[in-house]
């Protein structure tokens, strides 16, 4: 049992021995003789209970719903009242007969007050409201994650840099589908998962980073890519994704969207045809000859004729770079021997030729 709970038990108690003292005490007030004083204090006992359920029975509904209910019975109260004030006014000498009306149009008008509240208040939408008191800058900062780049990780390297402004919306279905993701029986799915939620908590205990949790769900469109589009739409936000068919989809309906993956191509390091690079030879490529390597940021470089320094560091000279949807590939030539490339053959190789001089 938490603290709250146990706090809210001890409430529930004294309250309940509150009301039974009270109950207690009025009948032996009516009741001198103290025979009524043991069922004031049950009905004591009866009514705090009756309150403790109907307290349990409203924490229950949703907020907007209780708000819209109340708001109803209030109006519908009011209208009762200048009912039967306008009414008073007719020429009725008989005190019963204005009494039973304005019971009756007070239970009338506060029951359909009532009603047409709580089905208004289902109707509500609080995310509107809520943005009736946002500034302009907020409203058009919202940004919807999706379930891919909350996995991937990198937008909280990004979040933490400060390049990133405005709102975090995470829908309550997208929450759904990590929880799912989390309890799969597949461990590497369920790692993501669990991956994803922890990249959550990092971003919300952020400073200067706001992640909003959002109700609102479209119950009659199945995909979650779809339902996302849909929200963008509602909100006016724009998806983070580095999902390449989301991305395409969401243009076509005209929703903004942020790439984690094209942001990560924009800030790749810049290279010009005739730079030098120093490079590890890591394999073989697809043609003949040529050798593969990579910068510390994952970008591939082909070297051509690089086949037989596998395995060494050696000095390329830039000939191309080619941009694709997958990212960036330098295309390279070996660079003319210099002194520096002398440094980088092997000890061995140096030693061999000394031994045959």
């Amino acid at each position: 049992m938490s603290i709250i709970q146990f706090s809210m038990t001890i409430v529930r108690i004294l309250f309940i021995a509150m009301n039974a003292g009270v109950g207690y005490y009025v009948a032996r007030e009516l009741d001198p003789t103290g025979t009524l004083a043991i069922h004031g204090l049950v009905a004591g006992v009866l009514l705090s209970l009756l309150i403790i359920l109907g307290e349990i029975a409203i924490r229950r509904i949703p907020l907007k719903v209780f708000i819209g209910g109340l708001l109803g019975f209030v109006m519908g109260l009011l209208i009762a009242h200048l009912i039967t004030v306008s009414m008073s006014l007719m020429p009725f000498d008989q005190p019963l007969v204005n009494l039973s009306l304005r019971i009756v149009m007070s239970a009338i008008f506060g029951y359909l007050g009532v009603v047409l509240g709580i089905r208004k208040g289902q109707e509500f939408d609080l995310g509107k409201a809520k943005r009736v008191f946002m500034t302009p800058a907020e409203e058009a900062n919202l940004k919807i994650l999706d379930t891919s780049v909350i996995i991937d990780g990198r937008i909280a390297d990004v979040c933490e840099t400060g390049f990133v402004e405005g709102v975090f919306v995470v829908p309550q279905f997208i929450l759904q589908e990590l929880q799912h993701v989390a309890d799969s029986s597949d461990p590497l799915k369920r790692a993501k998962g669990r991956r994803g939620l922890d990249i959550l908590h990092r971003i919300q205990k952020m400073s200067g980073v706001e992640v909003r949790i959002v109700e609102e769900d479209f119950p009659k469109i199945r995909e979650v890519d779809s339902k996302l589009i849909a929200l963008a739409k509602q909100k006016g936000a724009k998806i983070i994704t580095n999902d390449f068919n989301l991305n395409k989809v969401a243009s076509l309906h005209g929703v903004a969207v942020l790439n984690i993956n094209d942001l990560s191509n924009a800030v790749k390091p810049v290279v010009l045809p005739g730079e030098t690079l120093r490079v590890f030879i890591l394999k073989e490529g697809k043609e003949f000859g040529q050798g593969v390597a990579y910068l510390d940021d994952g970008t591939m470089i082909v070297v051509e004729n690089a086949r037989k320094h596998i395995g060494k560091t050696i000095e390329v000279s830039v000939t191309s770079v080619l941009q694709t949807t997958a990212g960036r590939m330098i295309f390279t030539k070996l660079k003319e021997e210099t002194p520096e490339r002398e440094e980088v053959q092997p000890a061995g190789a140096s030693q061999a030729g000394a031994g045959q001089g």
